[in-house]
């Protein structure tokens, strides 16, 4: 009785690992929070530094003059039309190719070595630089077929360059999706193929619009390989055969060469505020499938 009477008068042992716990948790906490604030404080200044220099400087006619003296004049009428038509190019290839892919690697692919290569292969894209994609598109499509300086042979090294982000998102995206919705799908009589396009496709459009997005965003702010392969000529383009310049392009143009420090300012704060606009309007849309979806 004495001995458990000491026992009971003494503290939990269990007690005092878990105050050291909660230190620990507590300073890596604030570390996550420290490193979180940091990249946002980042984030912010670079966007401030560049829309404090160039907003300034932006006017409707920056919108719909033609660029003059190599840039140093004028607007960007021009260069919006060849970004808008670089992106949608590139993204009309990718789309298809990348979601039929992913399917394919979700839905009907069995794992063996080949889908090991192929996924390995994705992965392996994934992390190669832009300029290399750039000789690439320059040798095959502007020399060996003969596309020349153009829309379609940017749109094509585009399309392979955002390939592998479009793949492993939709693929992801579609591993999310419950197997009881598959098993419903097929239990009322519909075919695998509709229980695809019916079920699981509109289930993953929140992750294949991630992918988009940040293919979009690749694709826009991409400069090495459009430089190779569309070029960086003025002037509004009449067909997917003639070369154009992005805005990326002509940002590095002009403060590379040291045209207009104000023109490059400005047709980067154009650049950032399109970007914004699609990364708003793609979460506004996720948004609105996830609600229907809920």
């Amino acid at each position: 009785m004495h001995v458990v009477g000491k026992l009971s008068v003494k503290k939990p042992i269990f007690n005092r690992p878990k105050k050291k716990t909660n230190i620990k948790e507590k300073i890596a906490y604030i570390c996550i929070y420290a490193v979180a604030l940091i990249t946002m404080l980042a984030l912010i200044s670079i966007i401030g530094y560049v829309l404090l220099n160039g907003i300034q400087h932006i006017n409707l006619e920056f919108f719909t003059q033609e660029p003059r003296s190599m840039g140093r004049k004028g607007g960007i009428f021009s260069i919006i039309v060849g970004t808008i038509y670089l992106t949608i190019v590139s993204i009309a290839i990718a789309t298809p190719i990348g979601i039929g892919a992913a399917i394919y690697l979700t839905e009907y692919a069995k794992e063996n070595k080949l889908i090991k290569i192929i996924r390995f292969g994705t992965e392996t894209l994934a992390g190669i630089p832009s300029i290399i994609f750039g000789l690439f598109g320059f040798v095959f499509f502007v020399i060996f077929l003969g596309f020349r300086w153009s829309i379609l042979s940017g749109g094509l090294t585009l399309a392979i360059m955002i390939l592998p982000t479009l793949i492993r998102t939709t693929e992801e995206s579609i591993k999310t999706v419950p197997n009881s919705l598959r098993e419903g799908s097929l239990a009322l009589g519909a075919t695998k193929w509709q229980t695809i396009v019916k079920v699981v496709l509109p289930s993953s459009i929140p992750g294949i619009l991630t992918g988009l997005i940040l293919g979009i965003g690749r694709a826009i702010g991409e400069t090495a390989a459009i430089m190779l392969t569309a070029g960086s000529s003025l002037g509004i383009p009449e067909s997917i055969m003639d070369p154009t310049r992005t805005m990326s392009v002509h940002v590095y143009l002009l403060a590379s060469e040291g045209l207009s420090k104000e023109k490059t300012f400005a047709t980067a704060s154009v650049l950032i505020i399109f970007v914004l606009i699609i990364n708003l309007s793609a979460n506004m849309v996720a948004n609105k499938y996830i609600k229907k979806l809920i």
